[in-house]
């Protein structure tokens, strides 16, 4: 914002330098790319996003069933969990053997993860199973779908914004630097005995 003052200030100042308009016009540029561009390109990404993710949703809801499974007995957890971070999720759930009915209508039965504190045999619960009875993941929910397409959005329009600015600080380093060589230019003209009585300064 200083940058955008500037440039209204130094429009006719003598004292302005090349590189004072060169670095504010381009203060500018990165404010309207920053303001302008990268909520558009969150925007862009975040639709493409959620119309993949819905279809994602779609097709996951047309191969995944939702099946009752009975718990057979009850199996203890390992000694040690080799990921402590899914420890957690994993405490809300119990491993049971279980069996349970494929939509083909085949029985199966294994070791699954049943969201039963203290599972007894007998015990029903929800499985979600593809059309043969091979256990798999719960289908995505539309309210995740969304929630996934729009922190894509924001991550893209963060993205974009801070590549603006990397290169808007890039670009005036480099105009400071030339800065510095032409002040290096133009003190080494003036010689050792600048200032000096009698040299002709």
């Amino acid at each position: 914002m200083r940058a955008l003052v500037g440039l209204w200030r130094w429009r006719h100042n003598p004292l302005r330098r090349k590189t004072d308009l060169v670095e504010a016009w381009v203060a500018c540029a990165a404010l309207l790319l920053i303001v302008l561009a990268a909520p558009l390109a969150g925007f862009a990404v975040g639709g493409l996003s959620k119309d993949a993710l819905q279809e994602s949703v779609r097709q996951q809801r047309e191969v995944r069933h939702e099946v009752a499974g009975t718990v057979i007995k009850k199996i203890s957890r390992p000694p040690v969990d080799p990921d402590p971070e899914t420890s957690s999720a994993r405490d809300r759930h119990s491993r049971v053997l279980a069996q349970w009915t494929a939509p083909d209508g085949t029985a199966h039965s294994g070791t699954v993860l049943a969201d039963l504190r203290s599972p007894d045999p007998g015990d029903r619960f929800k499985l979600w199973t593809d059309e043969h009875g091979q256990v798999v993941g719960r289908p995505l929910d539309d309210a995740t779908a969304s929630t996934h397409a729009a922190l894509a959005g924001f991550g893209v329009a963060a993205a974009v914004a801070g590549l603006v600015e990397g290169t808007r600080r890039l670009v005036v380093w480099r105009i400071v630097l030339r800065r510095y060589d032409r002040w290096d230019q133009a003190w080494d003209k003036a010689g050792p005995d600048w200032g000096r009585t009698g040299t002709g300064s």
